[in-house]
């Protein structure tokens, strides 16, 4: 992979920071909707499955927030305060407010987790593009995250397919 951005090759730091600022808080909420939908799906074989996912999603959110630091950004007070925001929303959980795995709500958590680890994919792919211009930025790390999140997806795909007829059939 290559990056064509500024002739000179040059990391913008204040983007930089601002887009990796935004992926930890929407990973936190991540791993919010993560536990809300293992909830939704409790007894069932899937949550553990899903639970897994979730603590993947946990340990790679620790991972960013590490290579934040080592670039010595500082988190956005505005983004901080979104974050308690999330946090409420995460416990209302507005996409099946009362945890039912049978009904189009659970439905919908399964879909966000999906979309939201596709955002989770492209930070990994991106970061894997500025890692030419970046030393600080592990290359190899970085794909294996992505490969990660490629198989979280898949996981979070099947737990989706093995229990839409729960939801949907008659």
């Amino acid at each position: 992979m290559t990056y064509s951005g500024s002739p000179d090759g040059r990391i913008n730091h204040e983007d930089l920071a601002a887009y990796l600022d935004a992926h930890l808080l929407g990973a936190k909420a991540g791993i919010r909707f993560f536990s809300s939908a293992v909830g939704s799906l409790s007894g069932t074989p899937q949550a553990e499955r899903l639970a897994h996912v979730r603590d993947e999603v946990a340990s790679a959110r620790r991972e960013l927030k590490v290579l934040f630091e080592r670039f010595g950004y500082r988190r956005s007070t505005a983004k901080k305060v979104a974050g308690l925001g999330g946090a409420v929303a995460g416990k209302l959980n507005p996409l099946n407010p009362l945890r039912a795995r049978g009904h189009a709500g659970s439905q919908l958590e399964l879909e966000t987790l999906q979309s939201m680890l596709r955002g989770q994919e492209c930070l990994w792919r991106t970061l894997q593009l500025l890692a030419e211009h970046e030393p600080r930025l592990d290359r190899e790390r970085l794909g294996q995250l992505e490969k990660q999140v490629q198989r979280q997806l898949a996981t979070v795909a099947g737990i989706m397919d093995e229990t839409a007829g729960s939801r949907f059939l008659q």
